[in-house]
């Protein structure tokens, strides 16, 4: 049985090194950026020291939520800004809040002021609890994000990804986490005491698809019995914590996605002996097969209407993007990546319009991105550690991703960072956390 770790794709497809390596700018773009002022917060009533630090968390987090924005908004926070001199100062929006303590009851009383007309936009009381101060504080920035633009903000989404951080000496494990979009609130979800790959989410951000790579002893031809690795596909729904298996055929049961109904996901399969893709409908679990070559298609993505899928093949001869239409057996089939040695991991942005993909270009992966059609190829990492792993967020203005960056011969760090979609860097959400693995982001 050929294993295959669906995102190094090293094992099974053999990489030509003929063909020219083409190198693209880091992209840039320039946009004009309204000033946002966050004053700073008034407080009245004996707060404890608990619930300074509240006030104090959401105030940081009101400005790190707006800056995160930063291709829109030049935020500013440092002292308050009132009257005339916010016309002065270009502000064009301003964020007065006020918590108030009474009958040990914290209140936050929030509002958006247009500061150039003077209207007020929207505004908001609500009860803060000191204990879930995030989570609020998230809800009340996408609740003015949206005034501002007409637009859901990524404030209150989640980012799933996989961490070592529990293996010790012999034993290797890789477990499934949950994030903040910000990297804050880590949470651990699985404890298999296994090797997890290639998460997914569901549209409605209740389950999870998961792999696991499982020992089982099978008889030999010999009548011995020897142990075997498989990879299984899981089921997790994060409401009842509950896990099932979807699919463990002999081989691959791998790279798995939700379609956007949740009702089915596409995968890869290698029980016939090469790895192609398939759609498994989640209630009958009856298979329909998408890709059919003798080489190895692996890691599908599928676009919101059901009508392209992206995935990875080497019927090239090295490992390269593909786009198809998954209503058909091998309908449409369209190469549409050239660059570097390699690819890997192509994700469809939201609107189906762009794929973002890692290469390996100068002996290390970046990451670029392209139209769903072949054209406007750009890169988007370069001189920043090695890239991978690349996934959009739900509005489609930020990617999320892992570099690992060598330390020594012996040591090398793996951590997640965010991105805007033309290639600044925005944070790094994961530090001294173990190696981590294939970001996923939440709806």
């Amino acid at each position: 049985m050929k294993l295959l770790i669906l995102l190094v794709l090293t094992s099974l497809i053999s990489f030509a090194q003929d063909g020219k390596i083409t190198i693209v700018a880091v992209g840039d773009a320039e946009q004009e950026k309204d000033k946002l002022h966050i004053n700073p917060f008034k407080t009245s009533g004996a707060l404890n020291a608990d619930e300074k630090r509240a006030v104090k968390e959401l105030e940081n987090l009101f400005y790190s939520d707006f800056n995160f924005y930063r291709h829109l908004f030049e935020v500013s926070n440092s002292n308050l800004v009132k009257g005339d001199a916010l016309k002065e100062n270009g502000i064009r929006y301003l964020i007065n809040t006020e918590i108030s303590l009474d009958n040990k009851t914290l209140t936050l009383s929030s509002e958006l002021i247009d500061a150039q007309s003077g209207i007020r936009q929207w505004g908001k009381s609500a009860q803060v609890w000191v204990n879930n101060v995030r989570k609020f504080g998230h809800e009340i920035t996408s609740e003015i994000y949206k005034a501002i633009t007409g637009k859901d903000a990524v404030f209150n989404s989640k980012i799933v990804f996989v961490s070592d951080r529990t293996s010790r000496a012999k034993n290797n494990y890789k477990e499934l986490y949950i994030m903040d979009f910000d990297g804050e609130r880590k949470q651990r979800i699985t404890y298999n005491n296994s090797l997890i790959l290639s998460p997914a989410i569901s549209p409605d951000n209740t389950k999870l698809l998961f792999t696991s790579i499982e020992s089982r002893w099978q008889k030999s031809k010999d009548g011995k019995p020897r142990k075997i690795q498989n990879l299984n596909l899981y089921l997790y729904d994060m409401r009842t914590r509950k896990q099932s298996v979807i699919s463990a055929l002999d081989g691959i049961n791998s790279g798995a996605v939700f379609t956007e109904d949740g009702k089915s996901i596409y995968l890869t399969l290698s029980y016939q002996k090469n790895a192609d893709i398939f759609k498994m409908d989640l209630a009958s679990r009856k298979k329909t097969r998408v890709t059919k070559h003798y080489l190895d298609d692996v890691d599908p993505h599928i676009n919101a209407d059901g009508t392209l899928m992206t995935f990875l093949s080497g019927r090239s001869g090295k490992a390269m993007i593909y786009t198809l239409d998954p209503r058909g057996v091998e309908k449409n089939v369209k190469r549409i990546s050239y660059v570097g040695r390699f690819n890997a991991a192509p994700r469809f942005s939201p609107d189906g319009k762009e794929i973002v993909f890692s290469s390996w270009v100068d002996n290390r992966f970046d990451l670029y991105k392209i139209g769903s059609d072949g054209n406007n190829l750009v890169r988007l990492t370069k001189d920043f550690g090695s890239n991978e792993e690349a996934w959009f967020s739900p509005d489609g203005q930020f990617i999320v991703f892992t570099s690992q960056k060598v330390i020594s011969a012996k040591k090398a760090v793996q951590n997640i960072y965010i991105m805007n979609r033309e290639g600044e860097i925005i944070k790094q959400l994961t530090d001294n956390f173990g190696k981590v693995y294939t970001p996923r982001w939440s709806k």
